[in-house]
């Protein structure tokens, strides 16, 4: 299925290369006039629940809270979320709040955090973000706007050991992020065999061909969300056509 984003950097709604997301030189692809609140009403009109709102670095707090009123309950939030910060995000409208660098310390994860969290909110409001970069022929996870490597790999050891405390895994391919260069489909195909929860890639998508090509490697099972390439963001794919997807497939 599609899931649609809305990315917010400096308070705008922008599409941006991923593995460029340091504040002095982020590589933007768009950057909307309609603030984040044009969106969510738009999603939530077209019936597109557990689309993610992503706050890229400082200065996002208010377009996000603006996205999350104008669509209570039909958005995720993910961008600095901590325990502490998690349940006034879902108080503002989030259906869940996603969460990476915060349950990793020193590049490794932090159990006792990750723990607290689902304490605190419960699994079923948490989303997981296992956005990752290759090196060395393997998939791992990258913390602080995917600029710092983990000790984590995306295989079935670690989806296994995480699905149980959350309700979905959200997944950036980094590397070809923004770049509209086509999906990793050999991602797709590992997060469609090994992750027991429902998961959301994102990265490289450049055609609606895309959405049908994720629906089928992976029996339905991984949903796809297209940024840079949709016509909302300045590109070519039809948003249109996306929501025709989604009908078609019993999902909007």
């Amino acid at each position: 299925m599609f899931r649609p984003c809305i990315d917010l950097h400096e308070g705008r709604v922008k599409q941006i290369v991923g593995g460029t997301l340091t504040e002095k030189d982020a590589q933007t692809n768009f950057v909307s006039e309609q603030p984040s609140s044009w969106f969510a009403a738009l999603y939530q009109r077209d019936g597109l629940r557990g689309g993610h709102v992503i706050q890229l670095g400082p200065g996002n707090e208010i377009a996000a809270r603006e996205a999350l009123a104008a669509f209570p309950g039909g958005l995720q939030l993910g961008g600095g979320v901590t325990a502490d910060n998690a349940p006034s995000w879902l108080e503002a409208g989030a259906a869940q709040v996603i969460v990476t660098s915060w349950i990793f310390r020193g590049g490794r994860l932090d159990e006792s955090r990750l723990s607290s969290l689902v304490k605190s909110i419960g699994r079923e409001r948490l989303v997981l973000d296992l956005s990752c970069r290759q090196r060395d022929g393997q998939y791992w996870i990258v913390t602080d706007r995917w600029q710092k490597f983990t000790t984590l790999p995306v295989d079935a050891n670690t989806l296994n050991k995480l699905a149980p405390h959350c309700t979905e895994f959200l997944v950036h391919a980094v590397d070809v992020e923004g770049k509209q260069a086509g999906i990793d489909l050999e991602l797709v195909q590992t997060l469609a065999a090994h992750s027991p929860v429902p998961a959301t890639y994102a990265g490289g998508a450049n055609s609606i061909g895309d959405l049908e090509t994720v629906h089928q490697a992976s029996r339905g099972r991984v949903h796809l969300t297209i940024g840079s390439a949709l016509d909302l963001f300045g590109g070519t794919v039809r948003y249109e056509d996306c929501v025709a997807f989604n009908r078609r497939h019993g999902g909007g």
